[in-house]
Protein backbone atom coordinates (compact mmCIF):
# COMPACT_ATOMS: atom_id res chain seq x y z
CA UNK A 1 0.00 0.00 0.00
CA UNK A 2 2.87 2.36 0.82
CA UNK A 3 5.27 1.01 -1.81
CA UNK A 4 4.99 4.34 -3.68
CA UNK A 5 4.75 7.94 -2.52
CA UNK A 6 1.40 9.04 -1.09
CA UNK A 7 -0.36 12.41 -0.91
CA UNK A 8 -1.03 13.96 2.51
CA UNK A 9 -4.46 15.57 2.82
CA UNK A 10 -4.18 16.90 6.39
CA UNK A 11 -2.00 16.69 9.51
CA UNK A 12 -3.68 17.78 12.78
CA UNK A 13 -3.17 17.28 16.50
CA UNK A 14 -5.55 14.74 17.97
CA UNK A 15 -8.38 15.92 20.20
CA UNK A 16 -8.90 14.59 23.72
CA UNK A 17 -12.09 12.75 22.79
CA UNK A 18 -10.43 11.18 19.72
CA UNK A 19 -7.47 10.13 21.82
CA UNK A 20 -9.77 8.32 24.26
CA UNK A 21 -11.64 6.68 21.39
CA UNK A 22 -8.36 5.54 19.84
CA UNK A 23 -7.33 3.94 23.13
CA UNK A 24 -10.64 2.10 23.32
CA UNK A 25 -10.28 0.92 19.71
CA UNK A 26 -6.72 -0.32 20.33
CA UNK A 27 -7.84 -2.22 23.45
CA UNK A 28 -10.68 -3.84 21.48
CA UNK A 29 -8.66 -4.78 18.39
CA UNK A 30 -5.59 -5.98 20.33
CA UNK A 31 -6.96 -7.63 23.51
CA UNK A 32 -3.54 -9.09 24.42
CA UNK A 33 -2.31 -5.58 25.28
CA UNK A 34 -2.69 -4.66 28.93
CA UNK A 35 -4.04 -1.32 30.12
CA UNK A 36 -0.52 0.02 30.75
CA UNK A 37 0.62 -1.05 27.29
CA UNK A 38 -2.35 0.66 25.64
CA UNK A 39 -1.55 3.84 27.57
CA UNK A 40 2.07 3.54 26.53
CA UNK A 41 1.16 3.08 22.87
CA UNK A 42 -1.42 5.91 22.89
CA UNK A 43 0.06 8.33 25.48
CA UNK A 44 -2.18 10.69 27.41
CA UNK A 45 -0.20 13.92 27.14
CA UNK A 46 2.52 13.46 24.51
CA UNK A 47 2.09 14.85 21.03
CA UNK A 48 -0.14 12.66 18.88
CA UNK A 49 -1.15 13.62 15.33
CA UNK A 50 -3.75 12.36 12.88
CA UNK A 51 -2.45 12.32 9.31
CA UNK A 52 -5.01 11.73 6.58
CA UNK A 53 -3.55 10.71 3.24
CA UNK A 54 -4.26 9.07 -0.10
CA UNK A 55 -2.15 6.08 -1.08
CA UNK A 56 -0.83 5.85 -4.64
CA UNK A 57 -3.83 3.71 -5.64
CA UNK A 58 -6.31 6.20 -4.21
CA UNK A 59 -7.07 4.45 -0.90
CA UNK A 60 -7.95 6.87 1.92
CA UNK A 61 -5.77 6.06 4.94
CA UNK A 62 -5.61 7.60 8.40
CA UNK A 63 -2.21 7.39 10.12
CA UNK A 64 -1.67 8.03 13.84
CA UNK A 65 1.76 9.55 14.55
CA UNK A 66 3.29 9.60 18.04
CA UNK A 67 6.70 11.07 18.81
CA UNK A 68 7.28 11.56 15.10
CA UNK A 69 6.74 7.91 14.19
CA UNK A 70 3.63 6.31 12.66
CA UNK A 71 2.26 3.85 15.22
CA UNK A 72 -1.09 2.85 13.70
CA UNK A 73 -2.98 3.24 10.47
CA UNK A 74 -6.64 2.85 9.64
CA UNK A 75 -8.02 1.58 6.33
CA UNK A 76 -11.72 1.00 5.68
CA UNK A 77 -12.42 1.28 9.45
CA UNK A 78 -9.86 -1.45 10.24
CA UNK A 79 -6.97 -0.59 12.56
CA UNK A 80 -3.46 -1.91 11.85
CA UNK A 81 -0.16 -1.57 13.75
CA UNK A 82 2.94 -0.31 11.95
CA UNK A 83 6.30 -2.06 12.14
CA UNK A 84 7.37 0.63 14.65
CA UNK A 85 4.66 -0.59 17.02
CA UNK A 86 5.46 -4.25 16.40
CA UNK A 87 9.10 -3.65 17.35
CA UNK A 88 7.86 -2.63 20.80
CA UNK A 89 5.26 -5.42 20.94
CA UNK A 90 6.67 -8.25 18.78
CA UNK A 91 4.12 -10.78 20.09
CA UNK A 92 1.12 -8.59 19.25
CA UNK A 93 0.27 -10.56 16.07
CA UNK A 94 0.84 -14.13 14.83
CA UNK A 95 4.26 -13.95 13.18
CA UNK A 96 5.34 -15.83 10.06
CA UNK A 97 8.97 -16.03 8.97
CA UNK A 98 10.59 -15.56 5.58
CA UNK A 99 14.12 -15.23 4.18
CA UNK A 100 15.97 -11.88 4.16
CA UNK A 101 16.08 -11.85 0.35
CA UNK A 102 12.27 -11.61 0.28
CA UNK A 103 12.21 -8.25 2.11
CA UNK A 104 13.20 -6.30 -1.00
CA UNK A 105 10.17 -7.70 -2.83
CA UNK A 106 7.83 -6.84 0.03
CA UNK A 107 9.15 -3.27 0.10
CA UNK A 108 8.45 -3.08 -3.65
CA UNK A 109 4.78 -3.85 -3.05
CA UNK A 110 4.71 -7.64 -3.54
CA UNK A 111 2.56 -9.94 -1.44
CA UNK A 112 4.20 -12.76 0.50
CA UNK A 113 3.94 -16.03 -1.41
CA UNK A 114 3.84 -19.31 0.48
CA UNK A 115 7.01 -20.79 -1.11
CA UNK A 116 8.90 -17.98 0.66
CA UNK A 117 7.79 -19.09 4.14
CA UNK A 118 10.21 -20.69 6.57
CA UNK A 119 8.48 -23.35 8.65
CA UNK A 120 9.97 -23.39 12.19
CA UNK A 121 10.22 -26.61 14.26
CA UNK A 122 7.21 -25.52 16.34
CA UNK A 123 5.08 -25.29 13.19
CA UNK A 124 3.27 -22.40 11.57
CA UNK A 125 1.06 -20.13 13.72
CA UNK A 126 -2.61 -21.07 13.54
CA UNK A 127 -4.59 -18.36 11.71
CA UNK A 128 -7.78 -18.07 9.72
CA UNK A 129 -8.29 -16.39 6.37
CA UNK A 130 -8.45 -12.62 6.88
CA UNK A 131 -6.49 -12.62 10.17
CA UNK A 132 -3.97 -9.85 10.71
CA UNK A 133 -0.39 -11.19 10.74
CA UNK A 134 3.19 -9.99 11.05
CA UNK A 135 6.16 -11.08 8.94
CA UNK A 136 9.69 -11.39 10.33
CA UNK A 137 13.02 -12.49 8.86
CA UNK A 138 15.01 -15.59 9.76
CA UNK A 139 17.30 -14.83 12.69
CA UNK A 140 15.50 -11.63 13.76
CA UNK A 141 12.17 -11.67 15.58
CA UNK A 142 11.52 -7.97 14.89
CA UNK A 143 8.62 -7.86 12.38
CA UNK A 144 9.31 -6.22 9.00
CA UNK A 145 5.82 -6.31 7.48
CA UNK A 146 2.12 -6.32 8.32
CA UNK A 147 -0.44 -8.16 6.23
CA UNK A 148 -3.64 -10.17 6.09
CA UNK A 149 -3.70 -13.96 5.71
CA UNK A 150 -5.01 -14.96 2.28
CA UNK A 151 -5.90 -18.43 3.58
CA UNK A 152 -5.98 -20.36 6.84
CA UNK A 153 -2.97 -22.26 8.16
CA UNK A 154 -4.70 -25.55 7.33
CA UNK A 155 -5.26 -24.38 3.75
CA UNK A 156 -1.61 -23.29 3.48
CA UNK A 157 -0.39 -26.75 4.46
CA UNK A 158 -2.97 -28.48 2.25
CA UNK A 159 -1.74 -26.46 -0.74
CA UNK A 160 1.82 -27.68 -0.25
CA UNK A 161 2.80 -24.09 0.60
CA UNK A 162 2.00 -22.78 -2.86
CA UNK A 163 0.20 -19.61 -3.89
CA UNK A 164 -0.36 -16.26 -2.17
CA UNK A 165 -0.09 -16.49 1.59
CA UNK A 166 -0.46 -12.90 2.76
CA UNK A 167 -1.66 -9.60 1.31
CA UNK A 168 1.01 -7.20 2.55
CA UNK A 169 -0.25 -3.76 3.61
CA UNK A 170 2.89 -2.16 5.05
CA UNK A 171 6.57 -3.05 5.33
CA UNK A 172 9.81 -1.78 6.75
CA UNK A 173 11.52 0.69 4.36
CA UNK A 174 8.31 1.54 2.50
CA UNK A 175 7.19 5.17 2.15
CA UNK A 176 5.44 5.14 5.51
CA UNK A 177 8.74 4.29 7.22
CA UNK A 178 10.77 7.15 5.59
CA UNK A 179 7.95 9.50 6.57
CA UNK A 180 8.41 8.35 10.13
CA UNK A 181 12.15 8.99 10.04
CA UNK A 182 11.61 12.50 8.68
CA UNK A 183 9.08 13.32 11.40
CA UNK A 184 11.39 11.93 14.04
CA UNK A 185 14.26 14.20 12.97
CA UNK A 186 12.17 17.34 12.71
CA UNK A 187 9.95 17.06 15.79
CA UNK A 188 11.68 14.86 18.33
CA UNK A 189 12.32 16.63 21.63
CA UNK A 190 15.40 14.45 22.26
CA UNK A 191 17.99 15.86 19.84
CA UNK A 192 21.36 14.12 19.49
CA UNK A 193 23.22 17.01 21.14
CA UNK A 194 20.88 16.91 24.16
CA UNK A 195 21.29 13.15 24.39
CA UNK A 196 25.08 13.40 24.39
CA UNK A 197 24.93 16.21 26.96
CA UNK A 198 22.70 14.11 29.22
CA UNK A 199 24.96 11.06 28.92
CA UNK A 200 27.99 13.22 29.79
CA UNK A 201 26.22 14.65 32.84
CA UNK A 202 25.67 11.09 34.06
CA UNK A 203 29.41 10.44 33.47
CA UNK A 204 28.70 7.64 31.02
CA UNK A 205 30.65 9.27 28.18
CA UNK A 206 33.09 12.14 27.61
CA UNK A 207 32.43 14.49 24.72
CA UNK A 208 34.91 16.96 23.22
CA UNK A 209 34.71 19.39 20.32
CA UNK A 210 37.76 18.16 18.39
CA UNK A 211 36.97 20.37 15.41
CA UNK A 212 34.77 23.43 15.12
CA UNK A 213 31.10 22.53 15.36
CA UNK A 214 31.78 18.76 15.57
CA UNK A 215 31.35 16.98 18.90
CA UNK A 216 33.05 13.62 19.30
CA UNK A 217 32.76 10.88 21.93
CA UNK A 218 36.32 10.42 23.24
CA UNK A 219 35.67 8.01 26.15
CA UNK A 220 33.03 5.58 27.41
CA UNK A 221 32.72 4.25 30.95
CA UNK A 222 31.83 0.66 30.13
CA UNK A 223 31.60 -0.17 33.86
CA UNK A 224 28.92 2.45 34.47
CA UNK A 225 25.82 0.89 36.13
CA UNK A 226 23.59 2.18 33.32
CA UNK A 227 25.63 0.10 30.85
CA UNK A 228 26.34 -2.99 32.95
CA UNK A 229 22.69 -3.26 33.95
CA UNK A 230 21.45 -3.20 30.38
CA UNK A 231 19.92 -6.55 29.41
CA UNK A 232 18.40 -7.53 26.08
CA UNK A 233 14.91 -8.85 26.90
CA UNK A 234 14.35 -12.54 26.26
CA UNK A 235 11.51 -13.53 23.91
CA UNK A 236 8.31 -14.43 25.72
CA UNK A 237 7.43 -18.14 26.01
CA UNK A 238 4.64 -17.66 23.46
CA UNK A 239 6.88 -16.14 20.82
CA UNK A 240 7.85 -18.22 17.80
CA UNK A 241 11.29 -19.81 17.63
CA UNK A 242 12.63 -18.65 14.29
CA UNK A 243 16.18 -19.88 14.04
CA UNK A 244 16.51 -23.64 13.62
CA UNK A 245 19.50 -25.22 15.30
CA UNK A 246 20.04 -22.10 17.42
CA UNK A 247 19.83 -21.50 21.16
CA UNK A 248 16.01 -21.43 20.95
CA UNK A 249 15.25 -25.02 19.98
CA UNK A 250 17.42 -27.92 18.88
CA UNK A 251 17.22 -28.83 15.22
CA UNK A 252 15.26 -31.95 14.33
CA UNK A 253 15.56 -33.34 10.81
CA UNK A 254 12.38 -33.66 8.74
CA UNK A 255 10.92 -36.96 7.66
CA UNK A 256 11.16 -37.04 3.86
CA UNK A 257 9.03 -39.55 1.97
CA UNK A 258 9.06 -40.06 -1.82
CA UNK A 259 5.64 -39.86 -3.47
CA UNK A 260 4.26 -40.32 -6.97
CA UNK A 261 1.76 -38.25 -8.99
CA UNK A 262 -0.54 -39.81 -11.59
CA UNK A 263 0.08 -38.22 -15.04
CA UNK A 264 -2.58 -37.96 -17.74
CA UNK A 265 -0.98 -40.85 -19.66
CA UNK A 266 -1.63 -43.28 -16.77
CA UNK A 267 -5.09 -42.25 -15.59
CA UNK A 268 -6.77 -45.30 -17.15
CA UNK A 269 -4.61 -47.61 -15.05
CA UNK A 270 -5.39 -45.83 -11.78
CA UNK A 271 -9.00 -44.72 -12.26
CA UNK A 272 -10.39 -48.17 -11.39
CA UNK A 273 -8.91 -47.67 -7.91
CA UNK A 274 -10.58 -44.29 -7.49
CA UNK A 275 -7.56 -42.15 -8.45
CA UNK A 276 -7.41 -39.44 -11.08
CA UNK A 277 -4.86 -37.23 -12.80
CA UNK A 278 -2.74 -35.48 -10.19
CA UNK A 279 -3.50 -37.95 -7.40
CA UNK A 280 -0.54 -38.41 -5.05
CA UNK A 281 0.34 -41.92 -3.86
CA UNK A 282 3.01 -43.66 -1.83
CA UNK A 283 5.08 -46.43 -3.41
CA UNK A 284 3.14 -49.12 -1.54
CA UNK A 285 -0.14 -47.70 -2.83
CA UNK A 286 1.14 -47.79 -6.42
CA UNK A 287 2.11 -51.42 -5.94
CA UNK A 288 -1.37 -52.27 -4.61
CA UNK A 289 -3.09 -50.51 -7.52
CA UNK A 290 -1.01 -52.38 -10.13
CA UNK A 291 -1.45 -55.78 -8.47
CA UNK A 292 -5.21 -55.31 -8.11
CA UNK A 293 -5.51 -54.18 -11.73
CA UNK A 294 -3.61 -57.22 -13.01
CA UNK A 295 -5.65 -59.67 -10.95
CA UNK A 296 -9.01 -58.03 -11.68
CA UNK A 297 -8.35 -58.14 -15.43
CA UNK A 298 -6.96 -61.71 -15.32
CA UNK A 299 -3.51 -60.65 -16.54
CA UNK A 300 -1.41 -62.95 -14.32
CA UNK A 301 0.18 -65.62 -16.55
CA UNK A 302 -1.45 -68.99 -15.88
CA UNK A 303 1.74 -70.95 -16.53
CA UNK A 304 4.14 -68.61 -14.69
CA UNK A 305 2.70 -66.59 -11.79
CA UNK A 306 5.80 -64.34 -11.84
CA UNK A 307 4.80 -62.89 -15.21
CA UNK A 308 2.06 -60.39 -16.07
CA UNK A 309 0.43 -60.18 -19.50
CA UNK A 310 0.31 -56.65 -20.85
CA UNK A 311 -3.06 -55.39 -22.04
CA UNK A 312 -3.35 -52.19 -24.15
CA UNK A 313 -3.58 -49.98 -21.03
CA UNK A 314 -0.44 -51.45 -19.44
CA UNK A 315 1.37 -51.29 -22.79
CA UNK A 316 0.65 -47.58 -23.08
CA UNK A 317 1.73 -47.00 -19.48
CA UNK A 318 5.03 -48.87 -19.22
CA UNK A 319 6.40 -49.71 -22.68
CA UNK A 320 8.54 -47.62 -25.01
CA UNK A 321 7.38 -47.22 -28.61
CA UNK A 322 9.85 -49.76 -29.96
CA UNK A 323 8.62 -52.34 -27.41
CA UNK A 324 4.91 -52.10 -28.21
CA UNK A 325 4.89 -55.11 -30.59
CA UNK A 326 7.71 -57.15 -29.08
CA UNK A 327 7.12 -57.21 -25.31
CA UNK A 328 3.99 -59.13 -24.34
CA UNK A 329 4.75 -60.00 -20.72
CA UNK A 330 6.82 -58.55 -17.88
CA UNK A 331 7.98 -59.93 -14.51
CA UNK A 332 6.23 -58.38 -11.51
CA UNK A 333 9.31 -56.47 -10.31
CA UNK A 334 9.96 -55.05 -13.80
CA UNK A 335 6.32 -54.00 -14.20
CA UNK A 336 6.25 -52.27 -10.82
CA UNK A 337 9.57 -50.48 -11.30
CA UNK A 338 8.51 -49.26 -14.76
CA UNK A 339 5.26 -47.92 -13.33
CA UNK A 340 7.12 -45.98 -10.66
CA UNK A 341 9.51 -44.56 -13.28
CA UNK A 342 6.63 -43.36 -15.48
CA UNK A 343 4.82 -41.62 -12.61
CA UNK A 344 5.67 -38.00 -11.85
CA UNK A 345 7.93 -37.57 -8.79
CA UNK A 346 6.78 -35.79 -5.64
CA UNK A 347 7.76 -35.82 -1.99
CA UNK A 348 6.37 -35.20 1.47
CA UNK A 349 8.27 -33.27 4.13
CA UNK A 350 7.18 -33.55 7.75
CA UNK A 351 8.88 -31.64 10.55
CA UNK A 352 8.30 -32.81 14.14
CA UNK A 353 4.93 -31.62 15.44
CA UNK A 354 3.79 -30.25 12.07
CA UNK A 355 1.38 -31.20 9.35
CA UNK A 356 3.01 -32.86 6.31
CA UNK A 357 3.85 -30.66 3.31
CA UNK A 358 3.59 -32.25 -0.15
CA UNK A 359 5.54 -30.82 -3.08
CA UNK A 360 5.91 -31.95 -6.68
CA UNK A 361 9.26 -32.84 -8.18
CA UNK A 362 12.27 -34.30 -6.38
CA UNK A 363 13.69 -32.67 -3.30
CA UNK A 364 17.04 -31.09 -4.07
CA UNK A 365 19.85 -32.54 -1.93
CA UNK A 366 22.11 -30.36 0.15
CA UNK A 367 24.82 -29.59 -2.39
CA UNK A 368 28.46 -29.35 -1.25
CA UNK A 369 31.10 -28.23 -3.74
CA UNK A 370 34.69 -27.00 -3.76
CA UNK A 371 35.62 -23.85 -5.64
CA UNK A 372 38.82 -21.95 -6.40
CA UNK A 373 39.12 -18.33 -5.38
CA UNK A 374 41.86 -15.72 -5.63
CA UNK A 375 45.44 -16.93 -5.17
CA UNK A 376 44.29 -20.48 -5.92
CA UNK A 377 42.64 -20.77 -2.50
CA UNK A 378 39.93 -23.39 -2.00
CA UNK A 379 36.55 -22.65 -0.47
CA UNK A 380 33.70 -24.97 0.48
CA UNK A 381 30.26 -23.94 -0.77
CA UNK A 382 27.00 -25.46 0.51
CA UNK A 383 23.52 -24.82 -0.93
CA UNK A 384 19.88 -25.93 -0.43
CA UNK A 385 19.99 -25.88 3.38
CA UNK A 386 16.59 -24.17 3.53
CA UNK A 387 14.78 -27.17 2.04
CA UNK A 388 15.66 -29.11 5.19
CA UNK A 389 14.61 -26.38 7.62
CA UNK A 390 18.17 -25.17 8.24
CA UNK A 391 19.02 -21.48 8.50
CA UNK A 392 22.17 -20.81 6.40
CA UNK A 393 23.26 -18.08 8.83
CA UNK A 394 23.09 -20.45 11.80
CA UNK A 395 25.04 -23.11 9.90
CA UNK A 396 27.64 -20.51 8.88
CA UNK A 397 28.08 -19.34 12.48
CA UNK A 398 28.50 -22.91 13.71
CA UNK A 399 31.04 -23.77 11.00
CA UNK A 400 33.00 -20.60 11.68
CA UNK A 401 33.53 -21.78 15.26
CA UNK A 402 34.19 -25.42 14.40
CA UNK A 403 36.56 -24.79 11.52
CA UNK A 404 38.15 -21.60 12.84
CA UNK A 405 37.77 -20.24 9.33
CA UNK A 406 35.95 -17.27 7.81
CA UNK A 407 32.45 -17.85 6.46
CA UNK A 408 30.14 -15.77 4.29
CA UNK A 409 26.44 -16.06 3.41
CA UNK A 410 25.29 -14.80 0.02
CA UNK A 411 22.47 -15.33 -2.52
CA UNK A 412 22.84 -18.66 -4.30
CA UNK A 413 23.31 -18.09 -8.06
CA UNK A 414 20.42 -19.40 -10.12
CA UNK A 415 18.31 -20.31 -7.07
CA UNK A 416 15.34 -18.09 -6.24
CA UNK A 417 15.18 -16.82 -2.65
CA UNK A 418 17.97 -19.16 -1.54
CA UNK A 419 21.27 -18.55 0.23
CA UNK A 420 24.60 -20.32 0.07
CA UNK A 421 27.29 -20.65 2.75
CA UNK A 422 30.95 -20.32 1.82
CA UNK A 423 33.72 -21.50 4.17
CA UNK A 424 37.41 -20.86 3.64
CA UNK A 425 39.34 -24.06 2.85
CA UNK A 426 38.17 -27.62 2.30
CA UNK A 427 35.85 -28.03 5.28
CA UNK A 428 33.71 -30.88 3.94
CA UNK A 429 34.83 -33.18 6.77
CA UNK A 430 33.54 -30.74 9.42
CA UNK A 431 30.43 -30.03 7.37
CA UNK A 432 29.71 -33.75 6.97
CA UNK A 433 29.98 -34.37 10.72
CA UNK A 434 27.64 -31.46 11.41
CA UNK A 435 24.99 -32.59 8.92
CA UNK A 436 25.21 -36.34 9.51
CA UNK A 437 25.99 -36.68 13.22
CA UNK A 438 24.52 -33.57 14.85
CA UNK A 439 21.64 -32.69 12.51
CA UNK A 440 21.09 -36.41 11.74
CA UNK A 441 20.26 -35.86 8.09
CA UNK A 442 20.27 -38.99 5.89
CA UNK A 443 23.38 -39.28 3.73
CA UNK A 444 21.22 -39.80 0.60
CA UNK A 445 20.06 -36.18 0.89
CA UNK A 446 23.61 -34.79 0.86
CA UNK A 447 25.81 -34.74 -2.23
CA UNK A 448 29.50 -33.86 -2.33
CA UNK A 449 30.72 -35.55 0.87
CA UNK A 450 33.18 -37.63 -1.17
CA UNK A 451 35.20 -34.46 -1.81
CA UNK A 452 36.43 -34.31 1.78
CA UNK A 453 40.24 -34.22 2.11
CA UNK A 454 41.82 -37.65 2.48
CA UNK A 455 43.67 -38.41 5.75
CA UNK A 456 47.21 -37.02 5.68
CA UNK A 457 46.47 -34.58 2.87
CA UNK A 458 46.49 -30.83 3.34
CA UNK A 459 43.08 -29.20 3.33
Amino acid sequence: MFAKAFRVKSNTAIKGSDRRKLRADVAAVFPTLGTDQVSELVPGKEELNIVKLYAHRGDAVTVYVSGGNPILFELEKNLYPTVYTLWSYPDLLPTFTTWPLVLEKLVGGADLMLPGLVVPPAGLPQVQKGDLCAVALVGNRAPVAVGVAAMSTAEMLASGLKGRGFCVLHSYQDHLCPEGRQLDIKKSSYKLSKFLQHMQQEQIIQVQELSKGVESIVAVDWKHPRITSFVIPEPSPTSQTIQEGSRGQPYHPPDIKPLYCVPASMTLLFQESGHKKGSVLEGSEVRTVVINYAKKNDLVDADNKNLVKLDPILCDCVLEKDEQHTVMKLPWDSLLSRCLEKLQPAYQVTFPGQEPIVKKGRICPIDITLAQRASNKKVTVVRNLEAYGLDPRSVAATLQQRCQASTTVSPAPGLKDSLQVQIQGNQIHHLGRLLLEEYRLPRKHIQGLEKAPKPGKKK
